[in-house]
């Protein structure tokens, strides 16, 4: 009988980036973020892959706000990484405008010319919404797809709302899938707003007070 792989939740590192932007990429395939960001079906998951890169290994990884679940298979491949979750401090924006200065380039050519502003007024828009009393952030929350509903993603999760219920700190978060609302209201996060842009996903903000 095969027993159950064995998971850890842990800090990433560097080492880690390409298992975390490969499951990341996976992860948000057909989430309507990435399906507005990447509309091309066939480039998506490498488009995804490498934005996923980008938020990790320019910020959230090198600073430490990053975790994974690490599984150990039986198949002897060892440990492969299947879920990871990307934060930002009660502090502040993780990297704040150096980070995003340095990544620009990149987005430039992953997204092009055409369509960066547009994004960026997106992304834009979202941030003048965040709480401005001292919160943790959760920036992304994916989990393979090849390992079902195995409850990585809740794994990561409950990780992180121990630390800020530790500090006393409240949560948030903004989903623009409406199926993940229903998941993170069972968390005790509650929606205090949406953004609804034009041409852009509805996008629901989210906020849980420390426990």
């Amino acid at each position: 009988m095969t027993s159950a792989p064995t998971r850890t939740v842990r800090t990433a590192t560097m080492d880690d980036l390409p298992g975390v932007a490969r499951v990341l990429g996976r992860a948000f395939q057909d989430d309507p973020l990435f399906l507005w960001l990447f509309p091309d079906d066939e480039r998506r998951i490498a488009q995804g892959t490498r934005a996923s890169a980008l938020m990790a290994g320019f910020v959230y990884v090198p600073l430490g706000y990053s975790a994974l679940v690490e599984a150990r298979e039986d198949d002897d491949r060892g440990p492969v990484v299947r879920g990871a979750a990307l934060w930002s401090p009660p502090a502040g924006e993780a990297g704040g405008a150096a980070a995003a200065l340095r990544s620009l380039p990149h987005w430039l050519e992953l997204v092009g010319p055409a369509r960066l502003p547009r994004i960026l007024r997106y992304f834009s828009a979202l941030a003048a919404h965040a709480p401005r009393e001292p919160h943790w952030h959760l920036q992304v929350l994916g989990a393979d797809p090849a390992a079902g509903r195995s409850g990585i993603g809740t794994l990561l999760l409950r990780a992180g709302l121990e630390r800020a219920d530790a500090d006393g700190t409240p949560v948030y978060l903004e989903t623009m899938n409406p199926a993940n609302v229903a998941y993170y209201t069972r968390f005790g996060f509650a929606v205090t707003d949406t953004v609804a842009e034009p041409g852009t996903p509805l996008t629901h903000l989210m906020l849980r007070p420390p426990a």
